[in-house]
């Protein structure tokens, strides 16, 4: 757990996964959960410097009461960073964490050295409306992958015997938190502000995303400056989890490019 005031804000707990040594990756996770020590984060790892945050609002993270709109998130990954000493880092941002990533790219594009979205959200297209992410949850599950859906997802929840519905009230916590940037839709002007990214950007997709359909990332490409699409087949929502292979020799050579 790290601890981060910011004067006139308010104080932040959060819970950091960090693992490997180099240059240094932020990684923001989706609007479900933190996958803690998920295997494509250890393979980031083994050349990089991965610091994965939880979320304010997300498990034992805290301090989301402070948020009032997306730009106070994007002000506070900014202190985030800048609390580690870090001037410069790369920022890989998946589903509402490539929401978050955008912004900090755009309104802070001191600190973002190269940009990786993955199945991002922040946009909105009239003729291709997106599935509810928090409608009925077994239409939002089989949505979401390619294939069968595993039995667990990467997850950095630790389960307590003494509390058999932790797991529910887990999971309702988190999406909770994830409304107040998504619903009733997840546009909150991102659009007018994506041109102002000057970081080098790769949009990677799983093209099987039933909650984002591939003309979404293609959007993002086409409103970045120099923006370039990796779409990844045979993979939803989660192309980190069904693919790993494929999506970290897309991050990886992206970013030692």
């Amino acid at each position: 757990m790290t601890t981060l005031e910011i004067p006139h804000v308010g104080r932040f707990d959060v819970e950091l996964w960090e693992s490997g040594s180099g240059d240094p990756l932020l990684y923001l996770h989706g609007y479900e959960r933190h996958p803690g020590g998920a295997g494509f984060l250890e393979r980031l790892a083994q050349s990089r410097r991965v610091l994965a945050p939880e979320q304010p609002g997300y498990g034992r993270s805290t301090g989301f009461e402070s948020f009032t709109d997306v730009l106070d998130v994007t002000l506070y990954h900014r202190e985030l960073v800048e609390s580690w000493g870090i001037e410069r880092i790369d920022v890989v941002g998946h589903s509402l964490g490539g929401m978050f990533a955008a912004e900090l790219a755009a309104v802070a594009p001191q600190i973002v050295r190269k940009l990786v979205l993955v199945n991002a959200y922040g946009l909105w297209l009239d003729d291709q409306p997106t599935l509810d992410p928090f409608g009925p949850a077994d239409e939002v599950k089989k949505a979401k992958w390619h294939g069968e859906p595993p039995k667990s997802e990467p997850t950095n929840f630790v389960p307590d015997p003494d509390n058999p519905h932790a797991a529910i009230l887990f999971a309702a916590q988190n999406l909770g938190s994830a409304t107040k940037f998504m619903w009733p839709i997840a546009d909150r002007g991102l659009r007018r502000r994506l041109p102002l990214i000057d970081a080098p950007t790769l949009v990677v997709h799983g093209t099987s995303d039933g909650l984002l359909p591939l003309s979404y990332a293609e959007e993002f490409v086409r409103l970045i400056p120099d923006a370039k699409l990796a779409p990844i087949e045979a993979a939803g929502h989660y192309p980190m989890i069904e693919q790993e292979d494929a999506f970290v020799s897309a991050v990886t050579t992206f970013l030692e490019a």
